[in-house]
């Protein structure tokens, strides 16, 4: 993957209330994909003090999941916040989360970066390139669940709002993450953060709620001085900072849509589409944990509501999981009872959700943000990974992006003939635990004391793709 030649042949930059690739309007459409280089392990359930299990993303996770949002017609997506050390923390060493950010080393002031999880970042990196997806970059969070504001400002003792205070050092320190990951080199393409055209914009963090004019400004302006190719959004939410749409240093003006006031959400995005009024390039960096039918309204409102000659940029549906490396899909539990979404969508598995119906209109919105009469078809899935296993009651794979059933096949010999044993069978299922579950069991028809060939197939309503891997299995 190594290479010093991007994928991209220009830098996403804006022009007054639009964003711009070369000369064409760029808007795009998705589902957000929070974990693309930190997993939360739901299946282990929290931590013994109360936090969350954490794992790093293999490279075959990782380019499965983003080739998933490109094939369902995402142009750009938003991943989570670089996650800093807690220092106070209770948990045993071996229950931490593995962080981007670790403290000062004794005699100094300047936080680290931990090279093993920042690798999973150049590679994210490098496979949105490889692939032409843009990245919404956010630095830090306002909340604790992955490490955030307080856990920086626990370094030095500081009070937990004190980042937002430019002469605190927890602000130093900050500035510090921020130069240290925009010139940070990518082992995996040879370019330094800076020069990465994957790279649309870089957000000062997630739902940055103490906010103030001093600390964005401060914030911006160290942010285009560093990387003066790549965008720079204010990550505020639940009102509009007019100081942040006045500055010469945001590029784009963001909002998270959520259920705050009693107001429908359509009616923010407008009444934040008024407020803008053109000045600068506003998106919905996520919205959800709504109804259906509210999901529906604003996505589409995102694509086609024009106030005073004026329409988002895009939209990101709060939030997606992808495939697993040993099978089915991560998932996540909100606190209203909402599933992340499994990409391209199941209608059984995630009736709950309305799984269906909102990876169908955000496929649709995509489309007409791109300017196509239609909706494009999805790809023929490639094939899937059928994973190692000495018990036929135990039968797993890595799914294809955009497969949404499998079909499984048996012989005695890897020449054949072959027989469908396992036909239209899903992957998508909530709460999948690959540890205790299975997503086939071949318990029929079989003899005694016989080696067993099986290989899988992921079709969707595009086609079948081609055979899986094949492995073995001696039944006794």
């Amino acid at each position: 993957m190594e290479s010093n030649q991007s994928n991209f042949k220009h830098f996403i930059r804006r022009r007054g209330s639009e964003l711009i690739d070369g000369e064409e309007c760029f808007r795009f459409a998705g589902i957000h994909t929070p974990e693309l280089h930190m997993i939360e392990d739901d299946v282990r359930g929290q931590t013994p003090a109360g936090g969350l299990y954490f794992k790093l993303p293999t490279q075959e996770e990782q380019e499965n999941w983003i080739k998933a949002q490109v094939y369902t017609g995402a142009k750009a997506q938003r991943c989570y916040v670089l996650s800093i050390e807690n220092v106070n923390s209770q948990d045993a060493p071996e229950d931490r989360p593995l962080c981007h950010v670790l403290a000062p080393l004794p005699g100094s002031n300047e936080p680290r970066l931990n090279e093993t999880a920042m690798l999973i970042y150049d590679r994210m990196i490098a496979l949105a390139d490889k692939h032409q997806l843009r990245l919404i970059l956010p630095f830090i969070d306002h909340w604790h669940w992955w490490g955030g504001r307080k856990e920086l400002a626990a370094f030095f003792a500081e009070p937990e709002d004190a980042v937002y205070d430019i002469n605190s050092q927890a602000f130093q320190a900050y500035k510090s993450l921020i130069k240290q990951v925009i010139n940070r080199k990518n082992t995996i393409t040879g370019r330094y953060y800076h020069q990465e055209k994957a790279i649309m914009a870089w957000e000062t963090g997630n739902e940055l709620d103490g906010t103030n004019p001093e600390f964005l400004e401060a914030t911006a302006r160290w942010i285009k001085q560093l990387a003066p190719q790549q965008l720079m959004m204010d990550g505020s939410f639940k009102t509009l900072n007019e100081y942040a749409i006045e500055s010469d240093y945001v590029d784009i003006i963001s909002n998270h849509l959520y259920q705050f006031t009693d107001d429908p959400l359509v009616t923010t995005l407008a009444a934040d589409l008024k407020q803008v009024a053109g000045r600068k390039p506003y998106y919905v960096g996520e919205f959800g944990l709504v109804s259906c039918e509210e999901m529906l309204a604003v996505m589409n409102a995102i694509a086609d509501l024009e106030v005073d000659g004026h329409r988002a940029v895009g939209g990101l549906v709060w939030g997606s999981r992808g495939h697993r490396r040993d099978g089915g899909y991560y998932w996540h539990r909100e606190h209203t009872g909402h599933y992340s979404y499994h990409i391209p969508g199941f209608t059984k598995e995630g009736e709950q959700n309305s799984e269906s119906e909102i990876v169908d209109c955000v496929r649709a919105a995509a489309a007409r943000m791109a300017g196509l009469e239609s909706v494009p078809a999805l790809p023929i899935p490639e094939p899937p990974t059928l994973l190692p296993s000495d018990d036929v009651a135990k039968i797993d794979w890595m799914g294809a992006p955009v497969g949404r059933y499998y079909d499984i096949e048996r012989a005695e010999s890897t020449s054949g003939p072959w027989q469908r044993v396992g036909e239209n069978i899903s992957d998508g299922h909530n709460c999948w635990d690959p540890q205790s579950m299975s997503l086939f069991s071949d318990l029929s028809d079989l003899v005694g004391g016989t080696r067993y060939f099986y290989r899988v197939f992921a079709k969707n309503e595009s086609g079948v793709s081609a055979a899986s891997n094949i492995i073995s299995i001696y039944f006794p």
